[in-house]
């Protein structure tokens, strides 16, 4: 009964959010175009899919993401689990959390590479460029941006470092990128620094920072919690020009190999 009363309470809420969304385009349809709604039934139905669907997601993330993600972050940043066989450690030593940069890493890749919206992106950009950019590389490009990003976030929680110097720094890195990187692969840079931040990713990260600022001593979750999110934009927008970089370098290397003169013997 108690998930029946969960689900009732997240569908209600899910409503309410979508209604908005649903009168907008009801609205433009009708008053503004003029025109009757086409396959209103398929559309009626559709609705309810993504209404039920988006209620589940609600419920998957209040009873398992969200908590996974504070459990793995509090068992690896435990003491008992630092010292292991030692006598003491000094818990507020950044180099004592290996594992929490290893597994920040390793969350990240995995929830970018089975992010819907990058799936997405990676799809389009390689159909209108006619396979000119390999959408597994750009996932991968992007995977990697994330995985460095979070991991070098859970090291300025650790260490307590001000978010806007990383964010300062990373940010000079993408204008100097931006003045060599080609033309075609910009707009996808940048747009594949907001793609991270989706449904999967948002969760488990948001919920490894909580959990991970709960367990450092002196550290605040309400202040040194959050910012993950902003390392997860912010470094796939370095990868991807990073990726467009090196094919515009491997380009014109074979263009030069092929270009230099033959000696005949």
């Amino acid at each position: 009964m108690d998930y029946l009363h969960h689900f009732g309470k997240d569908f209600l809420s899910t409503c309410r959010d979508l209604l908005p969304i649903v009168l907008l385009f009801g609205f433009f349809q009708t008053v503004v175009i003029k025109k009757p709604i086409p396959h209103l039934r398929n559309i009626l139905v559709g609705t309810l899919y993504v209404v039920i669907g988006l209620t589940f997601f609600l419920l998957g993330l209040e009873k398992a993401l969200f908590p996974l993600g504070k459990i793995m972050a509090s068992q690896l940043a435990d003491p008992t689990f630092l010292q292991g066989s030692q006598a003491s450690i000094d818990l507020t030593d950044w180099t004592n959390y290996g594992w929490i940069y290893l597994f920040a890493a390793l969350i990240g890749f995995a929830t970018t590479i089975a992010e819907p919206s990058l799936i997405a992106i990676a799809l389009k950009a390689a159909e209108v460029s006619s396979g000119g950019i390999n959408a597994w590389a750009l996932r991968i490009s992007v995977a990697v941006g994330v995985a460095v990003g979070i991991s070098l976030g859970t090291l300025r929680i650790v260490t307590g470092t001000p978010l806007y110097l990383y964010i300062l720094a990373g940010y000079i890195v993408v204008l100097f990128q931006t003045c060599f990187a080609p033309k075609s692969i910009l707009a996808i840079a940048y747009d594949s620094g907001g793609v991270t931040t989706s449904t999967v990713t948002v969760p488990i990260v948001a919920a490894l920072g909580l959990g991970l600022a709960a367990m450092v001593p002196g550290r605040n979750p309400a202040i040194d919690g959050f910012g993950l999110i902003a390392f997860a934009s912010l470094f796939p927008i370095i990868a991807v020009l990073g990726y467009g970089q090196y094919a515009l370098w491997m380009v014109s290397r074979t263009k030069k190999h092929y270009q230099e003169p033959t000696h005949e013997v």
